[in-house]
C-alpha cells in the first residue's frame, strides 16, 4: 500500500498502460481489480518492474522510521520478515492464477477458491483498505500543511477552526471534483510517480541530515518489546499491493519473467524503506513522529522539498482510492441507481464521511498502524495463503510447503491480533 499502497498505499494506483489500452473497469470484475489491465498481455519485464516498484512506494515510507522508533533497531530484522513474507504470498497470486487462465483480478482468486463468500471477503477488505488508507490521506495533507503553516486557523459562523482542521477541510474541498469526474485516466499517470516521489523524500531526508544541520547522532534503543506490535503493522502497511498483483501479471508478454520482477521490486523496495528507517532513526531517535516530514526544518529547502513532495501525491491519488468503491457500489444496486447523478452523490458522501473520519481519528501512525496489521496482513498474507491452499489442494497433503504456508498464515494472523489490539488501544487512548 501503499499505500499508502498498497501505495501505499498505493494499492489502487492504476497502472500505466498502451495509449488506446487504458481502461477504467466498468462491470463489477473490472471495478474489483482496483486497477486498469492489458488484456493483450504486451508489457515488457522493465515496464512491469515500475508499476510494480509505483504499486509497492506510497505514504508507508514516512512511518518507517516511527515504526523502528517504536519497536526499536531489533524491529528492523521484522521488516526483512515481513518483506519476504509478502514476497512468497505475491507468487502464491501467481500461482493461483496458472491454475485458471480466466482469473483476471484478486477478488476472483477468492472466487476460485471459496465461491461468492470469499470474492465478497476479498472484496470487503479491499475496499476497507482503500476507504481508511484515503481517510489517511487527509489527516497526512492536515498536519503536513499545519507544519508548514502553523498560525492558519478558520472562524465559521462564530465557532473556531484550528489549523490542522482547517486544512483538510480545504484539502477535501480540492479534492472534490476531481472524485466527480467521469475519465479519470489522467490522474493516474500523475500519481503514477510514487516511486520519483518515494527517492525524492529519501534523498532529501539525507541531506537535511548531513547537510542542514540535523545530524545522524541518536543511538535509539535495542528492542522495545512494548512497541513491537506497531512496528510490525506499520511495516505490514508498506507491502500491501498485492490486489494490484494479478494486473501486473496478466498485463506481462513473458509471463515466466514475474518471479523475477517481483524479486527485484521487492528487494529495491524493502532498501528504500530500511535506508528510510534508520535515516529516520538516527536523526530523531525516540522523538521522530508518525510522519518523519513533521520533524524535519521547515527553514531548509530540502526539508520543504520533502514536504511538498509528500503532499502533492495524495491529492492526485485520492480520486483513484474512491473510484473502484463507488463503482462497486453502482454495481450492486439496481440499474435505475446506475445514474450520474447517483455516482456524484456516492463519491461526495464518501468524502464527506472521510473527513468526518480524519477529524475524529486525527492520528495518522495509529490509523496506518490499524490499517497494515488488520487489512494489509489480511490482503496480503494470510488469503493469498488460504486461496492457494484451496486451489492446489496443498491442504490435502502434509509436507514441506504445507509447513511453510501454515507459518506464514500464523505469522499473519499473530500481528493481526496483536496489531489490531494494540491500534486499537492506541487510538483510544489518544482519543480520551
Amino acid at each position: 500500500m501503499d499505500t499508502m499502497p498498497h501505495d501505499e498505499s498505493s494499492l489502487a494506483v492504476p497502472l500505466l498502460v498502451d495509449k488506446g489500452q487504458h481502461r477504467l473497469g466498468c462491470n463489477v470484475g473490472d471495478v474489483e481489480s482496483n486497477s486498469s489491465y492489458t488484456s493483450t498481455g504486451n508489457a515488457s519485464s522493465f515496464k512491469t518492474v515500475f508499476h510494480g516498484l509505483n504499486a509497492l512506494s506510497g505514504v508507508g515510507i514516512l512511518s518507517v522510521p516511527y515504526a523502528l522508533s517504536s519497536g526499536g533497531w531489533l524491529s528492523l530484522i521484522l521488516l526483512f520478515v515481513i518483506s519476504s513474507a509478502a514476497f512468497y504470498t505475491g507468487l502464491l497470486i501467481q500461482r493461483c492464477m496458472d491454475v485458471d487462465s480466466d482469473i483476471r483480478t484478486y477478488p476472483e482468486i477468492g472466487e476460485r477458491a471459496f465461491g461468492n463468500k470469499g470474492r465478497l471477503l476479498v472484496s470487503v477488505v479491499m475496499y476497507t483498505e482503500l476507504y481508511l488508507v484515503a481517510t489517511g490521506f487527509l489527516i497526512l495533507e492536515g498536519d503536513n500543511l499545519q507544519n508548514l503553516f502553523p498560525n492558519m486557523g478558520l472562524e465559521v459562523a462564530g465557532f473556531e477552526i484550528g489549523g490542522r482542521q482547517s486544512f483538510v477541510i480545504i484539502v477535501a474541498l480540492l479534492i472534490l471534483p476531481t472524485v466527480w469526474l467521469d475519465n479519470i485516466s489522467i490522474l493516474s499517470y500523475i500519481s503514477a510517480s510514487g516511486v520519483l516521489a518515494s527517492a525524492i523524500i529519501l534523498i532529501s531526508i539525507f541531506w537535511t541530515g548531513a547537510f542542514d544541520g540535523v545530524g545522524f547522532e541518536e543511538k535509539g534503543t535495542l528492542v522495545n518489546w512494548h512497541g513491537i506490535p506497531t512496528a510490525v503493522s506499520l511495516y505490514a502497511f508498506c507491502y500491501c499491493a498485492h490486489p494490484v498483483f494479478p494486473t501486473l501479471y496478466i498485463s506481462m508478454k513473458n509471463k515466466h519473467q514475474f518471479s523475477n520482477v517481483m524479486i527485484l521490486c521487492y528487494i529495491l523496495c524493502t532498501f528504500g524503506y530500511a535506508s528510510m528507517a534508520i535515516l529516520g532513526y538516527l536523526m530523531f531517535g525516540s522523538n521522530v513522529q508518525s510522519q518523519i516530514t513533521l520533524n524535519l526544518p521547515t527553514n531548509k529547502f530540502s526539508s520543504r522539498l520533502a514536504i511538498y513532495t509528500t503532499l502533492v501525491n495524495p491529492v492526485s491519488k485520492f480520486a483513484l482510492m474512491v473510484m473502484p468503491i463507488v463503482n462497486a457500489t453502482k454495481s450492486w444496486l439496481p440499474m435505475n441507481c446506475n445514474t450520474r447523478a447517483f455516482s456524484f452523490l456516492t463519491s461526495t458522501a464518501l468524502v464527506i464521511s472521510s473527513v468526518i473520519l480524519a477529524l475524529s481519528l486525527p492520528f495518522f501512525g495509529d490509523l496506518m498502524s490499524l490499517v497494515g496489521a488488520f487489512l494489509s496482513m489480511t490482503a496480503s498474507i494470510i488469503l493469498p495463503c488460504l486461496c492457494y491452499l484451496k486451489i492446489s489442494g496443498t491442504y490435502q497433503r502434509f509436507g514441506f510447503e504445507m509447513v511453510v504456508l501454515g507459518s506464514v498464515v500464523l505469522l499473519g494472523v499473530a500481528v493481526v491480533i496483536f496489531g489490531t489490539c494494540t491500534s486499537l488501544l492506541e487510538i483510544i487512548n489518544h482519543l480520551k
